[in-house]
């Protein structure tokens, strides 16, 4: 049997094709939107994942240290390691700012670690790219490839340089954002400490004060002096724990004598996903909606033009006595042609564009065969409107004027 859809396909091909084109461009879109969520949840997990964490101590009553700001003693974690099923447990600082090589400023994460060993220590990089790890307390830095920074790199951070000995891969935080290693004592500074301008104001602030030049209080004065030169806080302490203990136990253990908040794995991906992302992924949502509808207005627009275009030929096959659901199929196989085209061009943009975005876009499968029925029903909820008018076509006209 003769295809009627593609003898009419064949015959327009040019202009069929080409509305292809277009609608696979939208498809493309559509995909690269949804990788882009994908890859948020997936920044989100490999940060957990980096972290070599089993629990996350914080400061009570926060979401930190990635979703809210959180302060800790530094000596916290000294507490810590005397609780039954800590293997080990280490300070951590997490600051989001510019870093300068040069003149050039770039995003990322600065994190500062404990001193340790990689694999062992909570916090550190698992693996290098190129380089080596921190093997000075001061001055030294690993930064992932996706900063754009080399070894032998001098960076700007705060009022310090330091030199890129270590390059890691797909170290990121939350945001997308690329990270960059640094010992713990300077990113305490960085973070903490105040420029020497704001310190000189502030000691002579408290020395102005009367209340600290009192004969009765010796000493008060030069312990307050001496804890704005100090920075006894970081942001988290990250603790590994022995093998066999629950990470839930141990954490209702923290809570109950340390007076922190504590997050297990679970816990803190609830935070990332459902909070953090939680916005951002209602937004796609929308966006997703909204092309899906265009999707599905161009898709409508062209069957319907199409059809019009040949009404004459519809009403001749009505008068040789083609049945109305042989004419409803033609129109059908086109939309679905028509979606079929989008598909593979979308699919095709979306893979090599992919790379070229800022954030990481990560695009699976499923997300294409949801991508693929979903578009096909479009086509056929589109293809509806062009099959009423065909379907009314009066077989007369086909020998009138």
């Amino acid at each position: 049997m003769i295809s009627l859809a593609g003898r009419d396909i064949l015959h327009g091909w040019g202009k069929f094709v080409f509305t292809g084109i277009g609608l696979g461009l939208l498809i493309g879109v559509t995909l690269v939107m949804a990788g882009v969520y994908r890859g948020m949840v997936a920044d989100g997990r490999a940060l957990l994942d980096n972290s070599g964490a089993d629990l996350w101590v914080v400061q009570r009553d926060t979401l930190g240290p990635y979703a809210e700001s959180s302060s800790v003693n530094d000596d916290a974690y000294r507490g810590l390691l005397t609780l039954p099923g800590v293997a080990q447990a280490a300070n951590a600082t997490y600051l989001t700012m510019q870093v300068r090589r040069d003149h050039v400023d770039v995003r990322a994460m600065v994190v500062g670690i404990a001193a340790g060993r990689p694999g062992h220590t909570p916090g550190w990089p698992p693996q290098l790219v190129a380089g080596r790890h921190l093997a000075r307390g001061h001055y030294e830095a690993v930064a992932d490839v996706a900063t754009g920074f080399r070894l032998g790199d001098r960076l700007t951070i705060r009022r310090n340089h330091y030199t890129v000995v270590g390059l890691t891969l797909r170290m990121v935080s939350s945001s997308g954002d690329p990270m960059v290693f640094i010992p713990l004592k300077d990113a305490q500074e960085a973070q903490f400490l105040k420029d020497n301008d704001a310190i000189l104001q502030s000691r002579r602030r408290t020395e102005a004060n009367p209340a600290l030049n009192r004969p009765g209080v010796p000493g008060l004065l030069d312990a307050l002096l001496e804890s704005q030169s100090t920075n006894p806080y970081v942001n988290a302490v990250l603790v590994r724990l022995q093998p066999g203990h629950a990470p839930d136990e141990v954490a209702d253990t923290i809570r109950r004598w340390k007076r922190l908040t504590v997050y297990t794995r679970a816990q803190m991906e609830g935070i990332l996903v459902g909070k953090l992302i939680a916005t951002s992924a209602r937004q796609i949502g929308m966006f997703l909606v909204i092309l899906a509808m265009v999707s599905a207005a161009i898709v409508a627009f062209i069957i319907y033009t199409l059809t019009l275009d040949k009404i004459r030929e519809i009403a001749v096959l009505k008068l040789i006595g083609t049945r109305n659901r042989t004419i409803a199929a033609m129109i059908l196989q086109q939309a679905l042609a028509l979606g079929l085209i989008g598909f593979v061009v979308g699919k095709i943009a979306a893979t090599f564009s992919a790379p070229y975005f800022p954030k990481y876009v990560l695009l699976v499968p499923q997300d294409s065969i949801t991508g693929f029925l979903a578009l096909q029903a479009i086509c056929v909820l589109a293809s509806l409107v062009a099959i009423r008018v065909a379907l009314k076509v009066d077989p007369a006209e086909a020998i009138g004027g």
